[in-house]
């Protein structure tokens, strides 16, 4: 399998419960493995279809998933600062696609996808402060960091970039 995605590559479509029973069985390797989903698999679909939280498949023009997203305050992690007004959104890439370069094309379609439906002010991320791939990735997108906190869930430390303003 072609393991290089381009944005032309990449089509967006709500999250099915088909696509949520997928994205369950992955699984990252440590440290991102705090990114595996674990629990009662009906709950989490349930949770992942729940039209406030706007999941999206992404998934290539043969149809394969390859990643999603969400878009709204599933996005944000307990213990930052949303105040301000912007998009919230969130990124999961299935993990053998991970590492591999194509990160930008996953954030730039991501962007034009939330930019031409929902046309926000702002867009924010908010990233593990251990995720320096990413990071990287959403700097090269434009994104600026305004924050570091630490979760009041996990007490891990998170950033938080922000696009446009």
């Amino acid at each position: 399998m072609n393991t290089t995605v381009s944005q032309a590559d990449l089509c967006f479509r709500p999250l099915e419960e088909a696509h949520a029973l997928e994205i369950l069985e992955w699984r990252y390797e440590p440290p991102y493995d705090i990114y595996n989903l674990k629990g009662d698999t009906q709950e989490i679909v349930d949770y992942m279809l729940t039209p406030e939280y706007r999941y999206h498949a992404i998934l290539s023009q043969a149809g394969e998933l390859l990643a999603f997203c969400c878009f709204g305050i599933d996005a944000q992690v307990p213990g930052g600062d949303y105040a301000a007004e912007a998009l919230d959104v969130g990124l999961g890439v299935r993990p053998d696609l991970t590492g591999r370069g194509s990160g930008s094309a996953f954030v730039s379609a991501v962007i034009d996808y939330a930019q031409h439906t929902w046309s926000p002010r702002a867009i924010r991320v908010t990233i593990a402060e251990f995720n320096t791939r990413a990071q990287r990735v959403w700097k090269k997108a434009g994104l600026r960091r305004v924050q570091r906190f630490e979760s009041t869930h996990s007490g891990r430390p998170f950033l938080i970039y922000l696009y446009g303003m």
